[in-house]
């Protein structure tokens, strides 16, 4: 018991200091390569904060608790939107282009619709598993094709500007920081889940409190960190990113391993939560920028859901 405490305590710890130490690099890259903030949120803080959660799912699955993947996955997202959204645009108004949604967004929500599409007949297959992984590549092909048009307006450095010692610097900082950034939210889930399993909580539960929790807290160290560097675009980059990351990936890894049926709550709960949150990313962008007063009804609804998974 005290072994799982302190890994969340140090966990916790080298999540501050990763996140910042990530972000910051993450930014200079997109200087150095006058790519879009945006991008590099969609991409490398999407994916590099979204590693822990495909880490566990294929972790999960492996031993035998598939419903921990699915579960880690749709209680990830939740808590992407309701948790570090919502807490991040508290701290300071989230600014979102309207090109974002049209186009990430869109995309975000036509691959929620079809994974909810997939699982309506309550078992997650393999084909399914394949499918889910296909639209990934295709959201990856845009996102390199969107990269190339170099159309970082938000930071003009040149590459020059930075001799080849600061890039190898720069480079080297982003892999160690984003190693323990996945480490440390791993040393969280450890800790966590023990503790959980210690009061005989499923693995459903666990996945969608815990592990969700535990594998979203590099999207809120990340986005909180952008969010007092003023980078709007890769918060938002993030959190989209990591969303589509989870909903294609994660969740097709236990269908490529371990096929597997689906709890009903899973549909009649998770999904419709995961859904009415994305949607209102869309809502409460109407005037494109989530206020402080956005960020309380992402937190209300998280509150909500979480309200019915320990009470109801």
């Amino acid at each position: 018991m005290l072994i799982s405490i302190l890994s969340l305590l140090i966990g916790f710890g080298l999540l501050i200091w990763s996140a910042d130490t990530f972000t910051e690099n993450g930014a200079k890259i997109a200087r150095i390569f006058n790519i879009s903030p945006l991008i590099i949120g969609l991409l490398i803080f999407g994916f590099g904060t979204s590693a822990p959660e495909m880490l566990v799912s294929g972790l999960a699955a492996f031993d035998g608790h598939p419903e921990l993947s699915i579960g880690n996955a749709f209680g990830s997202n939740i808590f992407n939107i309701g948790l570090v959204l919502g807490v991040t645009a508290i701290i300071y108004p989230v600014t979102v282009e309207k090109t974002v949604l049209k186009k990430e967004w869109g995309f975000l929500f036509l691959s929620s619709l079809v994974a909810g599409f997939l699982l309506m007949d309550g078992f997650l297959s393999f084909l399914d598993g394949l499918t889910l992984l296909a639209l990934l590549f295709l959201f990856l092909y845009y996102v390199f094709s969107e990269s190339k048009k170099g159309n970082n307006s938000e930071i003009e450095v040149s590459e020059e500007s930075i001799d080849n010692q600061g890039k190898g610097r720069i480079w080297t900082l982003l892999l160690v920081s984003l190693i323990i950034l996945v480490s440390s939210a791993r040393l969280v889930v450890w800790g966590g889940t023990n503790l959980a399993l210690a009061f005989g909580v499923s693995d459903l539960i666990i996945g969608l409190t815990v592990v969700a929790l535990g594998t979203s807290l590099p999207e809120l160290a990340v986005a909180i960190s952008s969010a007092l560097k003023r980078q709007h675009q890769m918060i938002i980059g993030n959190i989209i990113g990591s969303n589509l990351f989870n909903t294609l990936g994660v969740l097709a890894i236990p269908g490529l391993i371990l096929p597997f049926q689906i709890p009903e709550e899973v549909m009649n709960r998770d999904f419709i939560y995961m859904i009415v949150l994305t949607l209102l990313i869309l809502v409460l962008s109407f005037k494109l920028k989530i206020n402080r007063f956005g960020g309380i009804i992402l937190l209300g609804v998280l509150a909500s859901y979480l309200y019915q998974l320990v009470w109801i």
